[in-house]
């Protein structure tokens, strides 16, 4: 039931609000003090506890230094607040109107009283005031540790050592250098600032330094390991509590990364926040090791346990899994999907729907097409490739410049990403060999060995007909998917009509399948005309023909061999994986986007949200009014003034100031945001993910470090210097680490004299 406001000329109550409401008190002096600042003579003769159980104030009745947030969901008052914001006049510029909170006339001796008390209350606030701040300054002159000389010392010198670290995680810079020579003191990046910063005059590292034995490391590798640890959970936990705030999430996950020969496995979160704006924070690395149980396990601890989140609040999952892990994480989601059955499994918005069909197939020809387009993407980013490469295109079509034009505009930036990368690939084929062939012949010796040994393995690859049949077969059978992943790439109102287009794309797949034999015979064809361009000789994979001659099975013919083997599992593939991907519940959701006003506004209104309402009745509010509710938001945009525009996206329907006086609309808009279908709002900056790539292409890879990947990908996070101080003073006490570095030395002493005396033996 709602809260009315007890006070007069004020109409607010708790549903069309989110002001907070305050009980009248129950000490019968304050309650009394209440009742004549409000001026309501009916009131007078109620009890205090008749009053704090059925009146309310709200909370524009208080002094604003009165009221306190405790919680971004709870506000309380302070223990001596007392009303005096009041509207005692509006009523009387229409005295025909009938007021059921009628204003008590105050009469001279009441008016006497009343200046008495507030006199008398004013003195005792000003004392209070007095005596709390002498108390606050006492307490916290008590409170706070005093601290020696030394350990002020101390917290500088740590201070030092992680503005350097953070520094170090920023700017890409490694911990240890590339290339050290045998004759040079230093071993690390980290220890070289650390002399620059004694160099350039920080007076506490030059204390430490030189109070530090000769025979012990100035840093020893632990405190480093402990150092790092403190950076990136600070950090972590900064990006955190906006992700409590926002309570909803959906995880995504990368592809995998190499730290120390172990596979871990980035983490994504997708939330609205506090200002209702979609963001994506990477998160943390996690251990790829063990089955698909012990990985959801494990999964559920890295939220669960570690970040404080719940899995019950997980609204989507998306998996950019390429080559052998993909049908590990496929697993991993269907999984998770059972135990969770609202994290919906979804394609991410930032790979191309085509390629993320094509990565899920478990077929050994299709990943190598794809590792193959993934080595090419990567080759031509280095230097003078892509200049060899469109060498080779003016070559191959000198009788046909437009062509050739077309060609180096789709292969200018990041095609082996995009929808159309398998027709893209198709045509630049022939003009793709000839410029590996180049690079491998390096004749003028402008390619380093690195590149034309990569060079001489893609084109060993590319030159194959059974890849050359599955880029064909993979071209023909993902045009019927194209413009639908298009879409659910695009803006809102794209989204949901894809959305509603799904029935068409399953009907065009199966009207393929029906008639697989016309479809594969043209597509035969196509591939067969491909290789004879190339001089690529059209025959039956060669392990395949051994291993039909050790069972002494019969000959099998070409095109019998890659219809049974390529197509039909490919076509069979895909339908499968589109059925997967966007099941009736994964449907049910993206309708729900008829929400936003324009998608409103291309229906002529004559939407049906509500329909599909029950997946996310337990996250609303008050879903036992949303029928009522969508209702009112349907007219208020229908009815709009001419010079109103429609909002086009959830981000900008959540920035509307009176979106809040629609609980339910609200949180459901928050909600489906998070879907990790759903593209994100702000392409002005780097994603995440496109972080951490440009992090792992900075250096080689056995430089990597899960910490300064962290504050490298995290550097818009804000930190504090001084948290990360007292964290590392309360879990490293200064005591225990000096043992620890001693023991470190000790251990490298013992090491180096049983050295010694092997060689002496």
């Amino acid at each position: 039931m709602p809260n009315f406001c007890a006070a007069p000329n004020c109409t607010r109550k708790s549903t069309q609000s989110d002001l907070a409401f305050f009980r009248f008190p129950r000490d019968p002096e304050r309650c009394r003090i209440w009742v004549e600042n409000c001026r309501r003579a009916d009131l007078e003769a109620k009890t205090s506890d008749q009053l704090n159980k059925h009146y309310r104030l709200c909370a524009k009745h208080f002094d604003p230094a009165m009221v306190c947030k405790t919680s971004p969901y709870r506000t309380v008052l302070k223990d001596t607040a007392i009303p005096t914001i009041f509207d005692l006049t509006s009523h009387l510029r229409n005295p025909h109107t009938r007021h059921r909170k009628r204003i008590k006339e105050l009469t001279e001796e009441d008016l006497k009283k009343i200046k008495e008390r507030r006199l008398a209350s004013s003195i005792e606030q000003l004392n209070t005031k007095k005596d709390a701040a002498v108390e606050d300054s006492t307490s916290t002159n008590e409170d706070e540790p005093q601290l020696s000389t030394e350990e002020k010392a101390y917290r500088e010198y740590l201070r030092s050592l992680f503005e350097v670290l953070v520094m170090l995680g920023k700017q890409s810079i490694p911990l240890v250098a590339d290339k050290v020579s045998e004759d040079e003191h230093m071993t690390n990046n980290f220890q070289a600032f650390l002399d620059y910063r004694m160099n350039a005059g920080d007076e506490a590292l030059k204390k430490r330094f030189e109070a530090t034995a000769v025979n012990t490391e100035y840093l020893s590798a632990t405190q480093q390991s402990q150092l790092l640890d403190i950076c990136e959970n600070t950090v972590r936990e900064e990006m955190l509590m906006e992700v409590r705030e926002s309570r909803f999430f959906s995880l995504v996950t990368g592809d995998l990364v190499e730290f120390g020969n172990e596979k871990h496995l980035p983490l994504f979160l997708r939330f609205v926040n506090q200002q209702n704006v979609l963001r994506e924070e990477f998160l943390d690395f996690m251990l790829f090791d063990g089955n698909e149980s012990e990985l959801v396990e494990r999964l559920e601890a890295q939220l669960t346990d570690r970040c404080g989140l719940s899995m019950e609040d997980c609204r989507g999952q998306a998996h950019k899994a390429t080559g052998t892990s993909t049908t590990k994480m496929k697993a991993v989601a269907l999984l998770l999907l059972e135990k969770y059955p609202l994290a919906l499994h979804m394609p991410c918005s930032h790979l191309a729907l085509n390629i993320h069909l094509a990565n899920n197939l478990p077929f050994p020809n299709v990943q190598v097409v794809m590792e193959t387009l993934r080595r090419v993407g990567a080759f031509f980013r280095t230097p003078f490739t892509q200049d060899e490469l469109e060498k080779a295109i003016t070559t191959n079509y000198q009788k046909n410049e437009e062509k050739a034009t077309a060609l180096k505009q789709a292969c200018s930036s990041r095609w082996t990403e995009q929808h159309n990368v398998f027709d893209v690939l198709l045509d630049i084929l022939p003009p793709l060999l000839l410029c590996l062939d180049s690079i491998r012949d390096n004749d003028d010796g402008k390619f380093p060995e690195a590149a034309t040994a990569d060079a001489y393995s893609i084109a060993e690859t590319l030159a194959d007909f059974e890849i050359i049949v599955t880029i064909v077969i993979l071209k023909n059978v993902l045009t019927f998917t194209r413009a639908f992943g298009r879409n659910l790439q695009g803006e809102t109102l794209d989204v949901f009509f894809a959305a509603n287009s799904l029935t068409a794309v399953l009907h065009s797949l199966n009207e393929v399948n029906d008639n697989i034999d016309v479809y594969h015979e043209f597509w035969y064809e196509e591939a067969v005309n491909v290789a004879d361009v190339m001089d690529i000789p059209v025959k039956v994979p060669r392990l395949f023909l051994r291993k039909q001659r050790a069972a002494d099975m019969g000959e099998i013919q070409e095109e019998a061999y890659f219809k049974e083997y390529v197509t039909i599992p490919v076509i069979h593939g895909i339908m499968q994986e589109v059925e997967d991907m966007f099941s009736e519940t994964n449907l049910k959701a993206l309708k729900c986007l008829s929400l936003v006003p324009a998608v409103m506004g291309q229906m002529k209104f004559n939407t049906t949200e509500e329909n599909y309402a029950d997946v996310y009745r337990n996250d609303l509010p008050n879903p036992d009014t949303l029928p009522a509710e969508l209702h009112c938001w349907r007219i208020k945009w229908k009815h709009r003034g001419k010079e109103v525009r429609l909002p086009t996206t959830i981000h900008e329907t959540l920035q509307l100031p009176d979106v809040k006086f629609f609980p339910n609309v609200n949180s459901f808009l928050k909600v489906l945001s998070t879907l990790p279908v759903l593209k994100l709002e702000d392409n002005t900056s780097d994603t995440a993910s496109e972080r951490l790539q440009v992090y792992l292409d900075s250096m080689p890879a056995k430089q990597w470090n899960k910490s300064l990947a962290m504050l490298n990908i995290n550097t818009h996070v804000k930190h504090d210097l001084d948290v990360m101080v007292d964290k590392y003073c309360r879990l490293y006490p200064e005591d225990d680490t000096e043992t620890e570095a001693e023991a470190e030395a000790e251990a490298e002493a013992e090491a180096e004299e049983v050295a010694e005396e092997d060689v002496m033996k």
